[in-house]
């Protein structure tokens, strides 16, 4: 699987999200991606997410055209 690049993403639906890093599931050693909320929501300013490797990179279908679920904008200094 491709390796993830720190940076800013941003969500098929819009919003900007920042990858810190990958980590492993203890039990599983499965892959999660864990990134920042690049905005305030009801979890507050900058929330943390994890979301597993596989779905963060994956497509999905929109307005019948394949797109990524998140898509690179840029690295962060």
């Amino acid at each position: 699987m491709a390796k993830i690049k720190k940076g800013v993403y941003q969500h098929y639906r819009g919003k900007f999200y920042e990858v810190i890093g990958v980590a492993r599931h203890r039990e599983t050693l499965e892959e999660f991606v864990v990134y920042k909320a690049l905005y305030k929501s009801k979890f507050g300013r900058n929330a943390l997410w994890v979301r597993p490797k596989k779905i963060f990179m994956s497509k999905v279908i929109v307005k019948g055209k394949k797109v990524p679920r998140f898509r690179f904008t840029g690295k962060t200094d």
